[in-house]
């Protein structure tokens, strides 16, 4: 064994070469391939799944090469042959690899969810960062990084809130049941539409939606820009404006109204009967 083991090391030497070489070979075609796609307008998730698969491919030959020079009897043919005794065995072992690996490689491939839109998937909500063919990284709105594997964003519904630069804002407005809702609708809509960040083109609705404890409530719905935070500013720009027309108006947003009945007469005390006598 010694005797073949000092045999096989010119040979497993060049192997180790053949792998230095890889490396440096796969960087510089990860490299090239950036310089090519950066001239192109495709997504960023799909540079990122070609610069894998290109230095995937670059490892794959270099790996068989030295595999080869080691083994010289090893063959393409002999190879796959080992590689199909041991699939099933490593389809088992790795089942949660190879499924977050498809479907990483299907999230590159697939249009939407870019790199920057801001999702929502299982409770995680937050800014996508980087998208690899296991995982992706999520921030969230809070600042904290979370690590997603890829089978869960594909398997489960994901909702995207930038994917368009606009979406649908909306707010409950109550007033007291002595108001003219018409009139109230009015102020309301005005106020809306001078607010800065709201788009007015696209329409501004006003429904009374329901009869409420001590209110008649009104939905308010409204276009302005689609991350998170454009979405607060516009929702306390539209609750400062809603509230300033209504108080100008004499129009209240009343509390809650709570009325006590009593099944007996309740005795009252006056005031007066308990100063009857001063010293």
């Amino acid at each position: 064994m010694s005797t073949g083991f000092v045999e096989a090391l010119p040979n497993l030497a060049i192997a180790l070469f053949i792998v230095f070489l890889t490396w440096i070979v796969a960087r510089f075609a990860a490299r090239i391939s950036d310089t090519i796609v950066g001239r192109t307008e495709i997504r960023a998730s799909l540079k990122n799944l070609i610069d894998t698969l290109v230095k995937l491919g670059i490892w794959t030959l270099g790996l068989f090469v030295a595999a080869v020079v080691v083994i010289p009897d090893l063959t393409p043919a002999s190879l796959l042959a080992g590689l199909g005794i041991g699939a099933v065995a490593i389809g088992f072992a790795f089942q949660d690899i190879f499924e977050n690996f498809l479907a990483g490689v299907l999230i590159m491939l697939r249009e939407k969810m870019r790199i920057g839109d801001v999702i929502e998937c299982e409770g995680i909500t937050g800014k996508v960062e980087h998208i690899t063919l296991r995982e992706t990284h999520v921030r969230k709105l809070s600042g904290e990084l979370t690590v997603v594997p890829n089978s869960i964003l594909f398997k489960n519904p994901v909702e995207i809130f930038t994917d368009v630069d606009q979406r649908r804002h909306e707010v409950v407005v109550g007033v007291s049941y002595d108001t003219q809702l018409d009139h109230a609708a009015d102020v309301i809509l005005r106020a809306v539409e001078n607010v800065d960040d709201v788009l007015a083109s696209k329409g501004i609705d006003i429904f009374a939606q329901e009869f409420n404890s001590s209110s008649v409530d009104f939905l308010v719905r409204w276009w302005a820009g689609s991350t998170p935070r454009a979405a607060w500013e516009s929702k306390d720009k539209v609750i400062r404006a809603i509230k300033a027309a209504l108080d100008e108006e004499g129009i209240e947003i009343p509390f809650p109204y709570v009325t006590h009945t009593f099944k007996e007469t309740v005795p009252v005390s006056h005031l007066g009967d308990t100063k009857r006598k001063t010293p």
